[in-house]
């Protein structure tokens, strides 16, 4: 839409339309090819020739269009232009029901085609341009993204959060033991419970779990992020066993193996400082440090 003379090359890839996630509407095909079909009717619409080609690329998503060449003449860009519009107007129409709740239609604005996002309007300066937007509201995503993965949680909320659990786990139930052999010794090690999410989220603080709904993933997330201490398996949290760990495989690239190297012992074992029997492991072979004179 940009110029007659423009030509494109696009790879689809996630599944959005104009204004937010695409919405399927046969069962026929499978959603990348109702996709693929869709993106392709774009480009019919805009008045290209559109030609579908498949990538040599290592991926599921490969197959591209390339509109190279117009299927009308230059003089009749108003019409196709005007074409463009109601196509547009018409997607946005199928697609106010399954909206994203973060945007707001305004009715007037919609029998219009236009869209409006509530609490986004245009700057005076900009209310003169605003006929010429093809989409005029359209915003995909915030201009900053909010890293909602648990990872810029403060260390002292995330400490206690997996202090909480672990206590949780290891006083759920009578110590479950595991022998651990060496020198002939018996030892036991107490490896505590396997707890669902459900009853773990339970047993924790409503104000540390109001902190947690803001992120994707939520309890889940931080505690499969602290993976030295959890093991999530099919809904269900468990003390991680170490001596159950597979070492590490000598078939291993060099690079994997010089970086796992170079990792060892360089954060601290929260087992030894916080578990009441210690590490399961001894000292040298734990990948955590036993103490800040390890550090590394």
């Amino acid at each position: 839409r940009s110029s007659y003379s423009c030509c494109y090359f696009v790879l689809p890839c996630c599944f959005f339309d104009f204004h937010g996630k695409y919405s399927r509407r046969q069962s026929k095909k499978t959603q990348y090819r109702e996709y693929l079909d869709f993106v392709a009717q774009v480009g019919f619409v805009c008045g290209f020739h559109v030609e579908e080609d498949c990538l040599r690329i290592p991926s599921t998503k490969r197959v591209s269009f390339i509109g190279k060449s117009r299927t009308y003449p230059a003089a009749e860009r108003a019409l196709i232009d005007k074409q463009i519009t109601e196509f547009i107007n018409s997607r946005r129409t199928c697609a106010v029901a399954t909206c994203d709740r973060r945007v707001g239609f305004n009715h007037e604005d919609h029998c219009g085609g236009l869209c409006k996002e509530a609490g986004s309007e245009p700057p005076e300066d900009e209310t003169e341009t605003a006929g010429t937007i093809w989409m005029p509201g359209f915003q995909p995503r915030e201009k900053v993204e909010q890293v909602r993965n648990c990872a810029s949680l403060p260390r002292d909320f995330v400490d206690e959060v997996v202090l909480n659990v672990a206590n949780l786990l290891l006083n759920a139930a009578p110590q479950k033991s595991c022998s651990d052999k060496q020198g002939g010794n018996m030892n036991t090690w107490n490896q505590g419970e396997s707890l669902s999410l459900r009853e773990v989220a339970e047993h924790l603080d409503k104000e540390i779990l109001k902190k947690l709904k803001s992120e994707y993933g939520g309890l889940q997330t931080l505690l499969k992020n602290n993976h030295q201490v959890f093991e999530v398996l099919d809904g269900r949290v468990h003390i991680r066993d170490w001596r159950k760990e597979k070492p590490p495989s000598k078939t291993k690239p060099e690079v994997k193996r010089r970086l796992s190297a170079e990792a060892f012992k360089t954060r601290l074992c929260w087992f030894f400082i916080h578990h009441p029997d210690g590490c399961s492991l001894p000292s040298e072979a734990c990948p955590y440090a036993h103490g800040t004179e390890e550090l590394r």
